[in-house]
């Protein structure tokens, strides 16, 4: 049985199925009314059987395996140079971190029998749900910017989903997208997504050309990425440690760690929370400005190399705004230069990634010298997306 939705803001509930609304009609995302997690003590590493792959932590998630190619439990290796530990997060099937929660996304959609999947991304998540709505037999629409790296766009084709290229901004990507999603809203319908409030309240429902797959609305991504935290934990002996460094978007990884690590503490696997600190692109930085800050950073200047973070309004801002208040986080906004210079150093390094990729180590460095991390604090950085990625 599919786990139903419910809007932690008002609390109404939606039936779980294939035209259940992509958000509730007050405009807040929906989660899952099941919130699992294991009782006892977890095994050591080296008595888990990973040969699942994030799958392996299935017991905290509300959605049953069916589209999967074993992803997950990417390497956590030292970087000396760094003073940190590096999760190589683009050694997933399609180059991305985006593919944990494709595959629990597409596992939902099968789940819910449905034939058609629709998304809007600038490249990675389009990729990614493409090739796991390959891997499950199903159609995908994948709405992307017209300038969409020619990488990711042949990633898109060659998984048999159709790509739809748009004019204008990341938010023009996404509008057309969702014109897509909801249709022609079919009125016979309304009412029967909430079986406890039998009135139709304007939810957007999803009865245009498919199922709304996004990896910024739909709670299934989410519960994919939260098993970043989770094998953070198992590999560090389920310790945790004093923060992590991560980019924000839409937030994706960034509310996924939080999440896992709050489900961690809940479980009463570890007993603290690490700090969240977020890295944004300078110019494309709502989570900077919103807590009062230059959203083009101390060069003033914005930022264009790091294309697969330039969200302006991201979906989940107020949880992101939470996460980061919770946890004694901070963000910054970067510019072109302190990125590639980091981008240089990675690829010295032995670590082949894209220019993304690049703005977390490089907020590591700013956050160092703003004294908002000391050197000796224990910190795990993510690196998302492959360098084969910009070709």
């Amino acid at each position: 049985m599919s786990s139903d939705l419910i809007c932690p803001a008002c609390g109404t509930t939606y039936e779980a199925g294939p035209d259940e609304p992509w958000r509730c009609a007050c405009g807040t995302p929906l989660e899952f009314v099941d919130r699992p997690y294991p009782s006892g003590d977890p095994l050591p590493l080296s008595r888990l059987d990973t040969s699942e792959g994030l799958w392996t932590f299935f017991e905290f998630l509300p959605i049953e395996q069916h589209v999967t190619f074993f992803e997950g439990f990417t390497p956590l290796v030292d970087a000396p140079g760094w003073d940190a530990s590096f999760k190589l997060e683009y050694v997933f099937p399609t180059g991305s971190f985006k593919d944990r929660g494709a595959t629990t996304t597409l596992s939902r959609a099968v789940e819910l029998g449905v034939e058609k999947v629709l998304e809007d991304s600038s490249g990675n998540a389009g990729a990614s749900i493409a090739t796991y709505a390959a891997r499950a037999g199903i159609e995908a629409d994948i709405y992307v910017p017209a300038d969409v790296t020619q990488s990711k766009l042949m990633a898109i084709q060659r998984a048999d989903a159709r790509p739809v290229r748009v004019e204008g901004s990341r938010g023009d990507v996404t509008d057309a997208c969702l014109e897509a999603v909801e249709g022609e809203r079919d009125e016979s319908t309304a009412g029967e997504r909430d079986r406890g409030e039998a009135e139709d309240d304007g939810a957007p429902f999803q009865t245009g050309e498919g199922w709304y797959a996004s990896h910024a609305w739909n709670p299934a991504f989410y519960a994919g990425t939260m098993t970043f935290a989770f094998e953070v934990a198992a590999q560090r002996g389920w310790t945790v440690p004093d923060a992590l460094v991560l980019p924000i978007g839409h937030g994706t990884l960034f509310l996924g760690a939080y999440r896992g690590f709050s489900l961690l503490t809940e479980a009463g696997i570890v007993d603290e929370m690490p700090r969240l600190l977020g890295a944004q692109a300078a110019g494309h930085a709502p989570i900077v400005e919103a807590l009062g800050r230059d959203p083009l950073g101390e060069d003033g200047v914005e930022a264009d190399i790091a294309e697969g973070i330039q969200i302006a309004a991201p979906a989940r801002r107020e949880e992101i705004l939470e996460a980061i208040e919770s946890t004694d986080g901070d963000v910054i906004a970067l510019g072109d230069d302190p990125i590639e210079s980091a981008l240089d150093r990675l690829h010295r390094d032995g670590f082949y990634v894209e220019p993304t990729c690049a703005v977390a180590p490089a907020a590591l460095e700013e956050f160092r010298e703003d004294g908002v991390l000391s050197v000796d604090e224990d910190v795990v950085v993510p690196l998302t997306g492959s360098g084969l990625k910009t070709l």
